[in-house]
């Protein structure tokens, strides 16, 4: 049976020698692929579907504000933490902006 060493030791020649394969396939699969772009006519889309990478933005965007402030006039959606004019109401429905 092989000591951790000795199988370190083989793991490291597979590894040097798997991206030694794969960088000899690579321009050859990248040629292949761009040949093939050109003669379908796929565009990015077709191939990575519709939203790619990075997050998808919220739904709704920003909140309508919910509360308003008299002496102010500044305004708060209701939704995280709550501004210094309002935080220590009991009763938060005076400030409610009604239309």
């Amino acid at each position: 049976m092989a000591t951790f060493k000795e199988l370190k030791a083989q793991m490291a020649v597979l590894e040097e020698q798997a991206a030694a394969a794969r960088a000899a396939e690579f321009e050859g699969v990248l040629a292949d692929v761009r040949t093939k772009v050109t003669e379908y006519g796929f565009t990015e889309r077709d191939i990575f579907g519709r939203g790619r990478g990075g997050r998808s933005p919220r739904p709704g965007g920003v909140a309508a504000p919910k509360y308003r402030d008299p002496k102010t006039g500044a305004t708060w959606s209701g939704r995280g933490r709550a501004p210094n004019w309002i935080k220590d109401a009991k009763h938060r429905d005076s400030y409610l902006i009604r239309d």
